[in-house]
């Protein structure tokens, strides 16, 4: 008989945190975080930056683990010709994904001018 099994992560950030960074650390903050193609489909956009960093969050609490258990690059954010997002696990938070049986993740990111948010669900199933 198999189970499903259900996390959820979330996270919410103020986008003035990035807007703010200081320009001398803002770049090299950016490549420690960031995948390269995180960068690229960003523009060096702040608000979708910022999505992006909630994203990691919320998987790393999915995955019941905080950053520095993952490192930020083991979690990017892709998007497809329209612009949905999805995820993409590597290193570590495929690792932990696979202890947890988690297979499918869904996502989503919402902005204000202010504000931006990521939502995230794996989804899996355990033989009991």
């Amino acid at each position: 008989m198999s189970r499903l099994v259900l996390r959820t992560g979330l996270d919410i950030l103020d986008i003035s945190r990035l807007e703010q960074l200081d320009p001398k650390i803002r770049e090299r903050f950016l490549k420690r975080v960031f995948t390269p193609g995180e960068l690229i489909q960003a523009a060096d956009s702040n608000s979708t930056l910022s999505g992006y960093f909630c994203v990691k969050e919320a998987v790393a609490k999915a995955l019941g683990q905080g950053i520095g258990d993952i490192h930020w690059q083991d979690v990017e954010t892709v998007t497809d010709p329209l612009g949905a997002p999805s995820i993409v696990l590597h290193g570590r938070a495929v690792e932990l994904a696979n202890e947890l049986s988690l297979s499918t993740w869904a996502v989503s990111i919402s902005h204000t001018r202010q504000m931006a948010a990521a939502s995230v669900t794996a989804l899996g199933m355990v033989d009991r």
